[in-house]
């Protein structure tokens, strides 16, 4: 007969088991929506990782050997899945520096928001950009009825990129500044679109953007995250040739912490304002132990922040993202962004050739 302290031993062992797969799985190069999945919840992993280990230290014999194994295997866990997530806390020194004052010629305040296309309310959306008054608004899953609710923001944000789809990856961009060589392309995915513009601030600097939502690993979409990553990697090899203001945003399907965001970050050369500050997870919206960050912002080290922030909920599976970046290049220009390492440029490079994708796909307005 198995004992309760055996069956406490064995539990916890099991969970221990558990915990370490999960922490070891995604360090292998396999692109399988299995193994990638497990980058996003590395904040519940550590969660759960240290309660098993004050389990496992209240519970369990302290003059046993396993006992003081699986209290080390779980620590360790838990110290590797910290190392992820620390920089997206305020304990890490921020990347991108605090705007020093208010100046509405140069600022530049984009609003993403993934509505979710079954979602049908879209007065809540509407509330929060006449409340908050975003220069650029932009929806990812919205079809034609969205388009149709959003057409009563065109006085007030008269410049318009437009792709209703009803497959979850339409895309709408509203904007209060002059859109200037706006275009829709098919990076990757024939369904899955991205937008390209310049803005043209108040100053009339302008700033390339480009509006993203790659499609993600999962058992009903891609099996594997290779058209993601393909995406992802080409757009910030293509924003690493550019000197000119560059930003980056969309509802990405990758973890701000995951291997791939950190390879689009290196390549590219642009920063990304949480780092030190917080997560700002904006999905799952209904479940609040199951939260990461999948809505981005990234840009170039022309900006300063001025804001940053997750709103209120809109009846959709992801939160809203309100960022406000300053065009000072002065003051900016000399923010370090995620070092690239040997090696990364190639294999940016072979995610790429293996979707017959390159850099040369992506548009460069302004140039």
């Amino acid at each position: 007969m198995v004992t309760a302290d055996a069956s406490l031993l064995w539990g916890l062992g099991l969970g221990t088991v558990a915990v370490a797969l999960a922490t070891l799985l995604p360090l292998l190069p396999h692109r399988h929506w299995t193994v990638r999945g497990l980058d996003f919840p590395r904040l519940q992993i550590a969660v759960v990782a240290l309660a098993l280990a004050v389990f496992e230290f209240v519970l369990l014999d302290s003059n046993s050997a396993m006992t003081w194994f699986l209290i080390l295997v779980t620590a360790l866990c838990l110290v590797a899945q910290l190392w992820w997530i620390v920089p997206y806390t305020p304990l890490w020194p921020k990347e991108v520096r605090k705007a020093r004052q208010d100046d509405p010629e140069h600022t530049l305040t984009i609003l993403t928001s993934n509505v979710l296309t079954p979602n049908r309310n879209a007065a809540a959306l509407i509330r929060l950009v006449r409340q908050h008054r975003p220069d650029v608004l932009v929806t990812l899953e919205s079809d034609q009825w969205w388009q149709n609710q959003l057409a009563v923001l065109e006085d007030e944000m008269p410049f318009s990129i437009k792709c209703p789809l009803d497959n979850l990856y339409g895309m709408h961009v509203f904007s209060r500044l002059p859109l200037i060589e706006s275009e829709c392309r098919y990076l990757i995915e024939d369904k899955v679109p991205s937008m390209h513009a310049l803005v043209e601030l108040r100053s009339g600097d302008r700033v390339r953007i480009h509006f993203l939502h790659p499609a993600p690993p999962s058992p009903t979409e891609n099996p594997e995250s290779a058209e993601r990553d393909a995406e992802l990697v080409i757009v910030g090899r293509s924003v690493a040739d550019c000197n000119e203001p560059i930003i980056v945003t969309g509802d990405l399907n990758d973890v701000a912490w995951s291997p791939t965001t950190r390879l689009f970050r290196k390549v590219s050369g642009l920063l990304d304002p949480r780092v030190g500050r917080g997560l700002y997870s904006t999905f799952h919206a209904d479940h609040p132990f199951m939260r990461w960050p999948l809505d981005h912002l990234f840009h170039s080290d022309h900006f300063t922040l001025a804001l940053i922030a997750r709103l209120p909920s809109i009846g959709s599976d992801h939160f809203p993202l309100l960022t406000s970046v300053v065009y000072a290049p002065g003051q900016g220009g000399d923010q370090e962004p995620l070092e690239a390492e040997e090696g990364d440029q190639e294999y940016a490079r072979s995610l790429a050739r293996e979707k017959g994708a390159s850099k040369d796909d992506v548009p460069e307005p302004g140039r």
